[in-house]
């Protein structure tokens, strides 16, 4: 969930197989900021942010290694939240 002071946007749950939690608020900020400095909507920006630190889970370590063009399919996925990796 975001608050932009006005609204709050939540996104969909994604059903994970938690491999490594750290890093993964770090990848939602980024995520966040992301979408927002290339003109996401607040709503997809937070979407984005959501996806990128799902997967962020699936990636043993601190650093995520999931590309943009991986985060924006998750964010497209068939709608289950299901991240496969």
């Amino acid at each position: 969930m975001v608050y932009d002071g006005n609204e709050f946007y939540h996104s969909k749950q994604y059903n994970v197989r938690i491999v490594d939690r750290v890093g993964s608020v770090d990848s939602f900020a980024s995520g966040l900021i992301y979408g927002l400095v290339t003109g996401m909507p607040m709503a997809a920006s937070a979407e984005f942010g959501v996806a990128a630190s799902a997967l962020k889970h699936t990636i043993p370590c601190n650093l995520n290694y999931a590309t943009v063009s991986e985060v924006k399919e998750l964010v497209k996925g068939d709608g289950s939240g299901r991240v496969q990796r």
